[in-house]
């Protein structure tokens, strides 16, 4: 299969440089874009979205509507590489914040003062996979706008390829979570913490232009704004479930361990009910201040589904919050976690039913009874997570590169 090539890369994103000068029908450069790269790429993939002048802003700055979000696009630009060099002071070694397999993160700052993290694709050598992977992520996160993930500012094309986000000075969930010189979140910020997050996921499966699936949501993908407000970053191994599919079969299969939906696990299905597991054991993180695979390699889900089958809610609250919590935050939110991790993806509910269990007063649990058949086969899928840990040489774990932005975060 084909990619578009780099040379072509470079000369449809060339418009940028004249639309800075003068008028230029940018709508009509995107589609030609958006043509050769439909027609070169994996079919899965959307098309980038229109490319104009200015920065990653909304009309109104809010997106809560999937209606409202279909008539309008997230305005970001195209930076030249002298401005994205000079941010992070030349690629300088101590501005890196994070490496991974494919990409690496720089923290920049830009002349009027505004604090960047530019992502470089660094993918070996094989330039029509790197172009694929720029492609792919930006032809993702360009249709996202909502307060709840991570804004992209832009992207470069000059000497490489790069997309710039929006610097977290807080740094990731995980980063404060398990960071014993930092104070311990309180039970006010962590419920914030879980129904943003709740949200952001359920627009990127319903709200959003397109239908995305993350695939990799975890505490350390999770960042944090100034006043706390959680944004759903890295969306390397995000994928576009056209409306028409159920869901989609994928190998190798990539993620992180302790996160891996059974049926992804297993047979390497992906929907949104893959990133529902996900979420459930990040809630039971949040919860807890676990880790999702401890030293014994017992992951986070397993530890604590017996502890929710007998209801003994108070024993998943970190101790670090010496009981200061909200019981009945903390039962509705223990419901939901059990309901996430559900090794049968049809009895896990969706986003929008998991928000109305962490939201709602009063749950009607005989909704969520399953027959005592699917009980027993549920129970054959637990231990499933042990071999995550003895297989590591056949999967790919996913290092984010917007959660190192979190390396140098602090709580004030």
């Amino acid at each position: 299969m084909r990619y578009i090539r780099t040379n072509s890369l470079k000369r449809l994103f060339s418009l940028k440089r004249r639309s800075l000068d003068g008028d230029v029908d940018v709508g009509t450069s995107a589609t030609a874009l958006s043509a050769e790269y439909t027609e070169n790429t994996v079919p899965d993939s959307p098309p980038p979205i229109e490319i104009i002048k200015g920065k990653n802003r909304s009309e109104d700055g809010n997106c809560t509507a999937a209606a409202e979000d279909s008539q309008r696009r997230p305005a970001w630009r195209c930076f030249s590489h002298e401005e994205v060099y000079t941010a992070t002071d030349g690629f300088s070694p101590d501005r890196l914040v994070g490496k991974g397999g494919h990409a690496e993160v720089y923290k920049g700052i830009l002349l009027d003062g505004e604090e960047i993290a530019v992502k470089r694709f660094t993918r070996g050598s094989n330039d029509d996979r790197k172009v694929k992977d720029f492609l792919t992520e930006i032809g993702t996160i360009g249709h996202v706008n909502h307060p709840n993930v991570l804004p992209l500012l832009g992207c470069c094309v000059d000497n490489g390829l790069y997309l710039v986000f929006q610097f977290s000075s807080r740094g990731s969930i995980a980063s404060i979570l398990h960071n014993e010189n930092l104070p311990t979140i309180d039970w006010k910020t962590r419920y914030k913490i879980v129904i943003g997050t709740a949200r952001g996921l359920h627009y990127l499966h319903k709200g959003c232009q397109r239908r995305i699936i993350h695939r990799d949501i975890k505490s350390s993908n999770v960042l944090l704004t100034s006043d706390f407000e959680p944004q759903i970053s890295d969306f390397g191994l995000a994928k576009w479930l056209p409306s028409q599919w159920t869901h989609h079969s994928i190998a190798p299969i990539e993620g992180t361990f302790g996160h891996l939906a059974p049926e992804y696990f297993m047979h390497g299905i992906v929907d949104e009910k893959t990133d529902v597991f996900a979420f459930g054991v990040f809630l039971l993180e949040i919860i807890s201040g676990r880790k999702p695979v401890g030293g014994s390699h017992q992951s986070l889900h397993n530890w604590a589904k017996p502890i929710l089958k007998q209801g003994d809610m108070e024993r998943l609250v970190d101790p670090r919050l010496v009981g200061a919590y909200d019981i009945q935050q903390l039962g509705r939110l223990a419901v939901a976690a059990s309901l996430c991790i559900r090794a049968s993806a049809a009895w896990r509910p969706t986003m929008e039913e998991v928000l109305e269990v962490m939201e709602r007063e009063e749950t009607d649990l005989e909704r969520w009874s399953m027959p005592e058949e699917e009980e027993e086969e549920q129970e054959e899928f637990w231990g499933f997570e042990e071999l995550e840990c003895e297989c590591d040489s056949s999967f790919s774990t996913s290092i984010s590169p917007e959660d190192s932005i979190s390396t140098e975060s602090s709580r004030n």
